[in-house]
């Protein structure tokens, strides 16, 4: 499909209206608006996602010089970059089919298939097989690959839920919502996988972390005697 874009602005949307496809004009801050909004929102973080990831793909040979202990080589980044960039390119189709009005298809509209959501379950098994199981929760963090992962994985959640608040008004592809709930557990795995990758612990939810109180007697930052309080806070540790 050709597309030429020659000019940005429009102008048109100044009044808080714009286009679905097909040319309807709606409010910026209508419910369709909001789903395919936070979809574009994901597809952003996919990409930052994508750029942290593509420089391990593109270095580290297996036996590279100054290589971190257990770091994976470029092939298995690779293989994670290919699934993002595949993954960015399904939500854009997915955005395409929230912009369009429910019934209203056009020639060579894009489709999110049952296959879509197969082949994650099935990359999410591979990438599973080599993991531990779990015995936490788990916090984002640790690597910037984890990170930007886990931060994907939420937004897509709240694409899913934008997305099943739109379909209570009119209807919706259950292909995509179904493919848009899978991807988030993706991106959750991935995360994980990607930590594994670089030899990094997961940073693993510590219950009761951060409960430390000063005691009764010190009020203000100070003792009752008048003498400031050194009252410590104990700092999480990254789990292992």
């Amino acid at each position: 499909m050709a597309i030429h874009i020659t000019r940005v602005y429009t102008r048109g949307g100044d009044g808080g209206k714009t286009s679905l496809v097909g040319g309807a004009r709606v409010d910026k801050d209508c419910r369709k608006l909001e789903s395919y909004g936070t979809v574009d929102e994901l597809i952003c973080l996919v990409g930052s996602a994508r750029t942290v990831i593509a420089p391990k793909a593109g270095k580290a040979k297996p036996n590279a010089k100054g290589k971190r202990k257990g770091q994976a080589p470029a092939p298995a980044w690779a293989a994670l970059e290919a699934g993002l960039r595949l993954a960015q390119n399904r939500l854009f189709d997915a955005g395409s089919i929230l912009a369009t009005p429910a019934g209203k298809a056009y020639p060579g509209m894009p489709e999110i298939s049952d296959a879509d959501s197969a082949d994650l379950e099935k990359a999410m098994d591979a990438m599973q097989a080599s993991l531990p199981s779990l015995n936490s929760f788990v916090l984002p963090g640790g690597t910037e690959a984890n990170a930007a992962l886990h931060q994907c994985r939420a937004v897509c959640r709240r694409a899913e839920r934008e997305i099943l608040r739109l379909a209570r008004e009119e209807s919706v592809d259950p292909r995509v919502i179904k493919y848009v709930n899978r991807l988030s557990d993706y991106f959750f795995v991935m995360a994980r996988y990607a930590a594994k990758l670089e030899g990094a612990p997961e940073y693993l939810w510590e219950y009761g972390a951060m409960k430390e109180k000063p005691a009764s007697s010190k009020v203000g930052g100070k003792q009752a005697g008048g003498k400031k309080a050194g009252v410590k806070i104990k700092k999480p540790s990254p789990g292992k």
